[in-house]
């Protein structure tokens, strides 16, 4: 028996220590925002917080998390009533497929509960890990400034990527 403490909430859970974190949230406690992307940890769809760090939760077996806090994208807000940085997803249209959002929207919140105004850098290199396949780096990038209360940069019309990998 394992006990988790998600979103506020202590589940205990009848599951195999090695399963990953990710397995978990969706399939026992049926939080579906982190997604399976390449269970590589190269991609960041499953991106939650634990404790106050981003993790990728693909990799992070349940067993590892222990008595840390894990927050999911359900802890944020709702559809009815979205959180600042899903507020501002919204209305930057950050969101194409919307398959990596819940991961970049939680990699940012991490960002900003640690940092409420980072620097360009500062926002482009934690925001780095996360891939967005549809390439909506830009309107990511201006709804995080958004929330930060950070201007848009000289030439943020120009098109970039946050991964190296692209």
């Amino acid at each position: 028996m394992m006990t988790l403490t998600v979103n506020g909430v202590q589940h205990a859970l009848d599951i195999d220590p090695s399963t990953p974190l990710l397995y978990a949230l969706r399939n026992d406690l049926h939080l579906h925002g982190a997604k399976f992307g390449c269970g590589l940890g190269q991609c960041g769809a499953c991106t939650v917080i634990v404790d106050d760090k981003p993790m990728f939760s693909c990799l992070i077996p349940v067993a590892a998390v222990g008595q840390r806090r894990v927050r999911t994208i359900e802890s944020l807000g709702t559809a009815d009533h979205p959180g600042p940085l899903q507020q501002a997803f919204i209305e930057h249209q950050a969101a194409q497929c919307g398959y990596c959002i819940a991961g970049m929207i939680m990699r940012a919140q991490a960002l900003l509960e640690r940092n409420p105004k980072p620097t360009e850098g500062e926002l482009r290199t934690h925001m780095e890990p996360n891939l967005c396949r549809c390439g909506t780096h830009m309107r990511i990038l201006a709804a995080v400034r958004q929330v930060a209360g950070l201007p848009e940069p000289d030439g943020a019309s120009q098109p970039v990527t946050l991964s190296k990998a692209l």
